[in-house]
């Protein structure tokens, strides 16, 4: 009997399936906000066929993961493309290939609602990220209003099955849980999509807090 697939190895392979697909649609406004954010050493966890990179600093230190080696393939002639020289590794983001403290910036740019496990992304996250540093985010999520909420939750077992899409999650909870500071928050369509930009305390910071 062949063993059983991974929710991890699923959406690899919606992943590579959305590549083979051809480009999906991403608002540039969200884009621009989210990129044009990040300073220093930077890492995008989830970056898919790099729709994110025209929209870096120009010269930006930047590496990036994608649990598919497909969209990676995508991203790597793109970046050529672009002129841009940053470094592309596979990678899962519940087990980022990185110490502790080795990012100013990490990014996440519509992805957190089909990582499995989008609790240990975030602790992921907060864990290469140096104190002092920022976690940026674009991401879909549960809406507040009732009637919007009420869809996503009559959907949700529907996307969650055929394109590992989650739209119930609340990134926010899990950053909060993980001591960030929230700079920005803002919604739109409905609550639907949120922008999010949090700090990790400098380590003097925690010692006071305690």
């Amino acid at each position: 009997m062949p063993a059983r697939e991974s929710e991890t190895d699923r959406v690899r392979r919606i992943y590579d399936r959305r590549t083979a697909n051809g480009p999906a649609s991403r608002g540039d406004a969200n884009m621009s906000w989210l990129c044009g954010g990040a300073k220093g050493e930077t890492l995008e966890i989830g970056i898919g066929r790099g729709r994110t990179l025209p929209f870096y600093p120009p010269g930006l230190p930047l590496t990036a993961i994608d649990l598919s080696d497909v969209a990676l393939q995508v991203t790597r002639r793109r970046a050529a493309e672009l002129g841009i020289h940053a470094t592309f590794r596979q990678g899962d983001a519940a087990a980022l290939p990185y110490p502790e403290e080795h990012f100013d910036t990490v990014v996440f740019c519509f992805v957190l609602c089909t990582i499995p496990d989008d609790r240990r992304a975030i602790a992921e996250a907060v864990r290469v990220l140096r104190p002092g540093g920022r976690l940026l985010m674009v991401e879909h999520v549960r809406s507040p209003n009732r009637l919007v909420r009420w869809l996503e939750r009559a959907l949700d077992p529907i996307t969650v099955r055929r394109q590992a899409d989650h739209l119930l999650r609340e990134p926010l909870d899990h950053v909060l849980a993980e001591g960030l500071e929230i700079e920005t928050i803002e919604r739109s369509w409905f609550g639907v999509v949120e922008r999010l930009a949090a700090r990790k305390p400098e380590d003097e910071e925690l010692a006071e807090a305690v």
